[in-house]
């Protein structure tokens, strides 16, 4: 893409700041060898990781736990053609630690699947990027008129 393709970079406070905007975003990661994307909610702990609350049973927690996955969450206005994008990119572990669970407990994201052995899974930023879509041009950076 050229420098300027109606994208704007967005720093790392903006990110974060976005990533508290909205109430559900997609965990990107390998399930029997291939891309998988589920959509998930989620809250940004105090930390800036990404904490998702799962049951314990769950083939995601299977799946994901010690690997690198890509966390996205995204907002758009089709009418006006803008929007953002945020990529967390980072090891997902599950959280064992007896009182970091008892806080999340009272603090982290409650599943809305009810779940008697719920658990928490996080997501630690090591590459965080943002873009967003200026007015007027498409997802691919081509002119809309």
């Amino acid at each position: 893409m050229q420098e300027n393709d109606g994208f704007r970079p967005l720093d790392r406070q903006e990110c974060l700041r976005l990533l508290t905007k909205v109430p559900v975003g997609r965990v990107v990661y390998t399930r029997q060898a291939l891309p998988t994307v589920l959509p998930v909610n989620f809250s940004l702990d105090t930390d800036s990781s990404v904490l998702l609350c799962t049951s314990a049973a769950s083939d995601l927690v299977r799946a994901i736990d010690g690997a690198v996955v890509a966390f996205e969450v995204d907002e758009f206005d089709a009418v006006d053609r803008s929007g953002w994008s945020v990529i967390v990119t980072g090891r997902a572990t599950v959280v064992t630690d007896p009182a970091e669970h008892a806080r999340l407990t009272r603090t982290g994201p409650r599943p809305w699947a009810a779940t008697h052995d719920g658990i928490f899974v996080r997501i630690e930023p090591e590459i965080l990027t943002g873009r967003q879509l200026a007015g007027g041009r498409t997802l691919y950076g081509v002119d809309a008129s």
